[in-house]
Protein backbone atom coordinates (compact mmCIF):
# COMPACT_ATOMS: atom_id res chain seq x y z
CA UNK A 1 0.00 0.00 0.00
CA UNK A 2 2.91 1.98 0.68
CA UNK A 3 3.44 2.01 -3.40
CA UNK A 4 0.36 3.17 -4.13
CA UNK A 5 -0.04 6.07 -2.44
CA UNK A 6 3.42 7.23 -3.50
CA UNK A 7 2.33 6.46 -7.01
CA UNK A 8 -0.93 8.23 -6.77
CA UNK A 9 0.98 12.01 -5.05
CA UNK A 10 3.80 11.81 -8.22
CA UNK A 11 2.68 15.04 -10.33
CA UNK A 12 3.79 14.69 -13.68
CA UNK A 13 5.22 18.11 -15.63
CA UNK A 14 3.54 19.65 -17.85
CA UNK A 15 5.06 18.82 -21.31
CA UNK A 16 5.54 22.21 -23.34
CA UNK A 17 3.05 22.36 -26.14
CA UNK A 18 3.61 25.35 -29.11
CA UNK A 19 -0.10 26.36 -29.69
CA UNK A 20 -1.78 29.47 -30.78
CA UNK A 21 -4.43 30.34 -28.19
CA UNK A 22 -7.03 32.78 -30.80
CA UNK A 23 -7.05 35.33 -27.13
CA UNK A 24 -3.36 35.64 -27.64
CA UNK A 25 -3.43 36.38 -31.65
CA UNK A 26 -6.34 39.10 -30.82
CA UNK A 27 -4.22 40.95 -28.31
CA UNK A 28 -1.06 40.67 -30.72
CA UNK A 29 -2.63 41.44 -33.30
CA UNK A 30 -4.46 44.81 -30.97
CA UNK A 31 -1.26 45.53 -30.12
CA UNK A 32 0.57 45.48 -33.62
CA UNK A 33 -2.23 47.52 -34.87
CA UNK A 34 -2.23 50.23 -31.85
CA UNK A 35 1.74 50.39 -32.10
CA UNK A 36 1.04 51.16 -35.72
CA UNK A 37 -1.92 53.66 -35.05
CA UNK A 38 0.05 55.49 -32.14
CA UNK A 39 3.17 55.91 -35.73
CA UNK A 40 0.56 57.46 -37.74
CA UNK A 41 -0.70 59.57 -35.15
CA UNK A 42 2.75 60.73 -34.22
CA UNK A 43 3.64 61.39 -38.05
CA UNK A 44 0.54 63.19 -38.48
CA UNK A 45 1.04 65.28 -35.35
CA UNK A 46 4.88 66.06 -36.83
CA UNK A 47 3.23 67.20 -39.82
CA UNK A 48 0.64 69.70 -38.51
CA UNK A 49 3.00 71.14 -36.17
CA UNK A 50 5.07 72.46 -39.57
CA UNK A 51 2.03 73.11 -40.82
CA UNK A 52 0.85 75.29 -38.08
CA UNK A 53 4.51 76.80 -38.03
CA UNK A 54 3.90 77.83 -41.13
CA UNK A 55 0.79 80.03 -40.30
CA UNK A 56 2.22 81.17 -37.13
CA UNK A 57 4.75 82.58 -39.50
CA UNK A 58 2.01 84.02 -41.52
CA UNK A 59 0.09 85.36 -38.34
CA UNK A 60 2.97 86.91 -37.19
CA UNK A 61 4.44 88.78 -40.65
CA UNK A 62 0.22 90.07 -40.89
CA UNK A 63 0.63 91.28 -37.39
CA UNK A 64 3.63 93.19 -37.99
CA UNK A 65 2.20 94.56 -40.83
CA UNK A 66 -0.73 95.76 -39.26
CA UNK A 67 1.26 97.62 -36.29
CA UNK A 68 3.11 99.42 -39.08
CA UNK A 69 -0.19 100.70 -40.75
CA UNK A 70 -1.61 101.15 -37.41
CA UNK A 71 1.44 103.75 -36.56
CA UNK A 72 0.71 105.05 -39.35
CA UNK A 73 -2.84 105.62 -38.99
CA UNK A 74 -1.70 107.42 -34.98
CA UNK A 75 1.04 109.81 -36.93
CA UNK A 76 -1.83 110.78 -38.89
CA UNK A 77 -4.30 111.48 -36.47
CA UNK A 78 -1.41 113.35 -34.74
CA UNK A 79 -1.02 115.61 -37.41
CA UNK A 80 -4.71 115.81 -38.13
CA UNK A 81 -5.48 117.23 -34.41
CA UNK A 82 -2.32 119.75 -34.32
CA UNK A 83 -3.65 121.09 -38.08
CA UNK A 84 -7.48 121.24 -36.53
CA UNK A 85 -5.69 123.16 -33.41
CA UNK A 86 -3.65 125.36 -36.00
CA UNK A 87 -7.21 126.03 -37.59
CA UNK A 88 -8.69 127.00 -34.58
CA UNK A 89 -5.86 129.37 -33.77
CA UNK A 90 -6.15 130.93 -36.97
CA UNK A 91 -9.75 131.29 -36.37
CA UNK A 92 -9.08 133.36 -33.29
CA UNK A 93 -6.50 134.93 -34.37
CA UNK A 94 -8.54 136.19 -37.43
CA UNK A 95 -11.09 137.47 -35.19
CA UNK A 96 -8.85 139.63 -33.54
CA UNK A 97 -7.97 140.93 -36.43
CA UNK A 98 -11.49 141.41 -37.84
CA UNK A 99 -12.25 143.45 -34.01
CA UNK A 100 -9.58 145.26 -34.73
CA UNK A 101 -10.32 146.21 -38.16
CA UNK A 102 -13.57 147.09 -37.04
CA UNK A 103 -12.58 149.63 -34.64
CA UNK A 104 -10.00 151.05 -36.79
CA UNK A 105 -12.79 151.67 -39.55
CA UNK A 106 -15.26 153.42 -36.71
CA UNK A 107 -12.21 155.43 -35.93
CA UNK A 108 -11.80 156.62 -39.23
CA UNK A 109 -15.37 156.91 -39.97
CA UNK A 110 -14.80 159.57 -36.77
CA UNK A 111 -11.80 161.46 -38.10
CA UNK A 112 -13.69 162.20 -41.08
CA UNK A 113 -16.34 163.69 -39.37
CA UNK A 114 -14.12 165.37 -37.56
CA UNK A 115 -12.53 166.58 -40.31
CA UNK A 116 -15.15 167.33 -42.44
CA UNK A 117 -16.76 169.64 -39.77
CA UNK A 118 -13.43 171.15 -39.38
CA UNK A 119 -12.94 171.92 -43.25
CA UNK A 120 -16.26 173.27 -42.67
CA UNK A 121 -15.81 175.75 -40.09
CA UNK A 122 -13.14 176.99 -41.88
CA UNK A 123 -14.83 177.64 -45.36
CA UNK A 124 -17.94 178.59 -42.98
CA UNK A 125 -15.26 181.27 -41.10
CA UNK A 126 -13.37 182.25 -44.46
CA UNK A 127 -17.03 183.49 -46.14
CA UNK A 128 -17.74 185.31 -43.16
CA UNK A 129 -14.49 187.32 -43.74
CA UNK A 130 -15.18 188.52 -47.14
Amino acid sequence: MANATEEKTVVKTPTWKFEWNLNTVVILFGFAGGLMAWGATWERVNANQDSQANSIDRLDKRLTAAEVSLRQIDNHELRISAVEKQAAEAATSMKAVENTLNSLSIDTRVMREILQRIEASQRDGAQLRR
